[in-house]
C-alpha cells in the first residue's frame, strides 16, 4: 500500500507541480553556470547507491561533502540557490527517485555516499532496511540542526513506529514546517 501511495502522489504532484518546476529549471540555468540538476550519490535501501536528483543549489565546483562540513557553505550556494535551499523546492526533481522506487515520499533522509558515521549507526539501529524519504520523522524534529546520532534515534523510532497514519502526520507537519521554512541551516 505505501509504494501505491508513492507512486500516487508522486504522479500527482508532479503533474500539478510541472510548470513550477520547469520555470525553476529556466532560473537555475539563467542565474548560475552549469546544469540545472545536480545528481548526488545517496545511499539507499539495504546500504546500496543510487543517484538523487535535486535542483542545483550551489557553484559547480562545491566538494561532494555534506553541507555542514563545507568550512563556509554560503560561499558555495548561488544565490537562487538560498531559495530553493530556503523554501525546500530544490528537492522536487526527486520525485523522480519516488517513481523509480529508489525513494518512498516518507522514509530517514538518504545518507550522502561519504557519510561513513551515518550510515554505520543507521546499519547498526537496523534504519538500513528502510526505503528512504523525501521527508521523515526526524525531518519534522529539526532537519539540519539535529546531531546525527540524535537522527538516527528518530529514524530507529520511525522503523519501529511506522503506519500509513504516521506517514500522513508526518506529510502534514512537513507541509507546515516548509511553509514556515522551520529548521533550514543552510
Amino acid at each position: 500500500m505505501k509504494r501505491l501511495f508513492d507512486i500516487m502522489l508522486a504522479l500527482v504532484a508532479g503533474t500539478i507541480l510541472a510548470i513550477p518546476m520547469l520555470a525553476i529549471a529556466l532560473a537555475v540555468r539563467w542565474t548560475s553556470p552549469g546544469p540545472v540538476l545536480y545528481w548526488s550519490d545517496r545511499v539507499g535501501r539495504d546500504n546500496r547507491l543510487f543517484r538523487m536528483p535535486k535542483f542545483r543549489s550551489m557553484r559547480t565546483d562545491t566538494p561532494a561533502v555534506a553541507t555542514h562540513l563545507l568550512p563556509n557553505p554560503q560561499d558555495y550556494v548561488t544565490p537562487l540557490g538560498r531559495w530553493l535551499r530556503k523554501t525546500s523546492l530544490d528537492e522536487l526533481p526527486q520525485l523522480w527517485s519516488i517513481l523509480r522506487g529508489e525513494m518512498s515520499v516518507v522514509g530517514p533522509r538518504p545518507a550522502l555516499f561519504n557519510q561513513e558515521d551515518l550510515i554505520a549507526l543507521r546499519t547498526a539501529a537496523g534504519v538500513h532496511r528502510l526505503t528512504p524519504g523525501l521527508t521523515g520523522w526526524a525531518q519534522i524534529h529539526g532537519r539540519d540542526e539535529l546531531p546525527i546520532p540524535e537522527k538516527v534515534r528518530l529514524d530507529a523510532e520511525y522503523a519501529s513506529r511506522r503506519t500509513f497514519r504516521l506517514d500522513l502526520w508526518i506529510l502534514f507537519q512537513t507541509v507546515g514546517k516548509v511553509l514556515r521554512r522551520e529548521n533550514v541551516a543552510h
